[in-house]
């Protein structure tokens, strides 16, 4: 793998439990080993920020500012990202930000000063791993219940959990190992 600069997380079912379109901050609880792949991840100076599909501000189930809400509190909870992105839009709106297009990843390098290409991109779902590729970045799947076999066969590269794909990421990076 080439220069890491920056790795970039879905939000729901990658860095915090997948509650659907969660509106309330109460509701935020981190996956298992989050806050310990971000702290691996700022040791070895590389940036970090989520990129996230948020339909339920389009759908009118969520407002921007619950969204906003939700994402405070879990940057609170994980000791502070880089760059939130998201996209509100529903689905039949075709926007160019919702994953699978590269929209938000683009975003997410540039808020943070960085290259697409020098950016890996962690998720649960095959949109996280083609919106990567989309942008020029390399992608990460992490595999729930929520992901469809076909999108792991297709996967680039699968860890089973979020701290082992930190911690792959860092080795193939040349940062340390923990």
């Amino acid at each position: 793998m080439n220069r890491v600069a920056a790795v970039l997380f879905d939000r729901d079912g990658t860095l915090v439990e997948d509650v659907p379109y969660n509106g309330d901050p109460g509701r935020v609880r981190p996956v298992p080993g989050a806050r310990h792949a971000l702290d691996l991840l700022r040791a070895a100076g590389i940036a970090t920020g989520v990129v996230s599909n948020q339909s339920g501000v389009g759908r009118g189930l969520l407002t921007h500012a619950q969204v906003r809400r939700v994402n405070e509190r879990a940057d609170a909870l994980l000791g502070g990202l880089g760059a939130w992105v998201y996209c509100p839009h529903a689905p039949a709106a075709r926007c160019a930000c919702r994953k699978p297009r590269p929209g938000l990843v683009l975003e997410a390098a540039r808020r943070l000063g960085v290259a697409p290409r020098d950016c890996v991109v962690i998720g649960d779902i095959g949109a996280d791993v083609l919106a990567a590729r989309a942008a020029g970045a390399r992608g990460v799947l992490v595999p729930t219940a929520a992901t469809l076999p076909e999108e792991v066969e297709a996967a680039p590269r699968t860890a089973p959990d979020l701290l082992t794909a930190v911690r792959l990421i860092l080795g193939d990076s040349g940062g340390e190992r923990s």
